[in-house]
Formats: C-alpha cells, structure tokens, sequence
C-alpha cells in the first residue's frame, strides 16, 4: 500500500481547535479518516518548527490521498503538504529502467 508523509503547519482556526480539543482526539479523528479510506496510520507527532504536525499513512492510492488532502486543505484550518514516500526496492527497480534523456546544452 502507497505510503505518504503529510508535514502539516496549523493556521490561526487550527491552532484554536487544537487548543480546545487536545492533540490525543485529533489523533483519534486521523486515524479514524484513514480507517474510513481503507488505510491506516504509521506515525503521527507534534513538534516545533515549521511544521506542527507530522503523519505517515498508508492509503490505498494517489487518488484517495489526493481527496484525503483537497478535504483537509479546503477546511483553512491546516496547510498540508504531501510526499510520496518509496520503499529502497523502488529505487532499485527504477536504476534498472534505460531512459534516453539529455541535460540541456549537452
């Protein structure tokens, strides 16, 4: 299953809901949308700096990542930013792929 790092920063409604709400029910409400899209949760932290959250899930595909982040983005309570993690075995699949490519100028 596709696996995804969400790196989420709270904006001022966010941070408010989070301050009523608490971080454990938030946690709570994540893994239960992944759950409901057939994924699941891997990781899920606080921290400080530029972002203030940080998730890894899996879900089953790009699509149901994309409606799962154009859901969260649209509510202007957290600014989500997405990345497509791989496994090591994907890399080695793709350095055996023969791609005709030259850099401009060369």
């Amino acid at each position: 299953m596709p696996k995804y790092l969400l790196e989420g920063s709270y904006l001022a409604e966010g941070s408010k809901g989070l301050l009523k709400e608490g971080g454990t029910s938030r946690r709570k409400l994540v893994e239960g949308l992944a759950s409901s899209m057939g994924g699941s949760i891997e990781a899920l932290y606080y921290a400080f700096g530029e972002n203030d959250i940080y998730v890894i899930v899996d879900v089953p595909d790009d699509a149901t990542m994309t409606a799962l982040s154009l859901a969260v983005n649209s509510t202007g309570a957290l600014r989500l930013k997405t990345t497509v993690l791989m496994d090591p075995e994907v890399i080695d699949e793709a350095s055996t792929k023969s791609i005709n490519y030259r850099a401009p100028g060369q």
